[in-house]
């Protein structure tokens, strides 16, 4: 099974694969450009996601229930909203998975730090280069994804 794993954001991290092991990862720079609409870092993303969705089975975001402003929360919203749109209008299933659940699988810890999460994932994957912290997330939630997956069909 092929899974899509977003940590929604403006720059938001991605990690695809068909296990944690077999996967390769990234970043979406959605900041808004010089002279551009507001809307735009969503149409961005819509056709960024398109890319990413090829050939995906299950799309697990990581679900974020307290914002540090109000322009981060607006941001949050939109991109969840295309992203459901999108895997609505192809079909595709999708899981949000609280904050808390993903640090505790990679730390054992549901309050880890950034750094925490980075340095556990560079542990984890040491042939990937895990830039940013957006990119660790996306992996943790990617191998979380694919152990839920496989305990519900085992």
């Amino acid at each position: 099974m092929r899974i899509l794993a977003l940590d929604l954001g403006t720059r938001t991290g991605y990690a695809v694969g068909c296990s944690s092991s077999m996967a390769y990862c990234g970043t979406l720079d959605l900041r808004p450009r010089r002279f551009e609409g507001g809307g735009m870092r969503y149409l961005r993303f819509r056709h960024q996601l398109a890319d990413l969705l090829d050939g995906v089975h299950l799309v697990a975001f990581e679900e974020v229930r307290r914002h540090l402003g109000t322009d981060a929360a607006h941001v949050y919203g939109g991109l969840v909203a295309v992203l459901t749109e999108e895997c609505e209008r192809r079909e595709i299933p999708y899981e949000a998975v609280p904050v808390g659940t993903i640090k505790r699988h990679a730390t054992g810890r549901g309050n880890a730090d950034k750094a925490a999460m980075l340095d556990a994932a560079r542990h984890r994957w040491p042939d990937e280069t895990i830039t940013y912290d957006d990119e660790a997330d996306a992996l943790w939630l990617l191998d979380l994804a694919h152990y839920l997956h496989n305990t519900r069909t085992a």
